[in-house]
């Protein structure tokens, strides 16, 4: 994700206001890890903007995604992670709690074959690994 005065011209450019509501789910999805689901954003944005919406939120984040400035995530933990990191990645998903972690890693060669793609154009891919973080890990050793 750009900064957020790199940002904010983006948006002017592609006809969107820079609203407050804006600037704060930005201020939220800056630097974040954590994959958050449009709720958990909300939460944060509610805590030092009581009267913003769920849908707002929404609106905000589908238009960053729009703009290319963050990633929609169907990770199969039940709702949209959202994903300031643009960069090519990869991630790994606890089956357990649904954290979702970035993991970089380099796989040559992950293109689909031209016999296999079955007239799909293939425009990026991911891998996904699944299993245990390490906090449910270790809640499962001490049981």
């Amino acid at each position: 994700m750009q900064s957020p005065v790199e940002l904010n011209a983006a948006l002017r450019a592609s006809g969107r206001k820079v609203t407050p509501q804006r600037e704060l789910v930005v201020r939220i999805l800056e630097g974040n890890e954590t994959h958050p689901t449009a709720e958990a954003v909300y939460v944060s944005a509610v805590a030092h903007m009581p009267s913003i919406s769920l849908k707002t939120v929404y609106s905000v984040l589908h238009d960053l995604a729009d703009l290319g400035e963050i990633q929609v995530l169907d990770m199969g933990t039940g709702s949209s992670r959202f994903d300031p990191n643009v960069s090519d990645h990869h991630h790994l998903v606890c089956k357990r709690c649904s954290a979702v972690h970035d993991i970089h890693l380099r796989v040559e060669g992950l293109e689909v074959p031209p016999d296999q793609d079955r007239g799909f154009s293939v425009s990026s891919a991911e891998i996904v690994f699944r299993g245990l973080c390490s906090a449910c890990l270790a809640s499962s050793s001490s049981l």
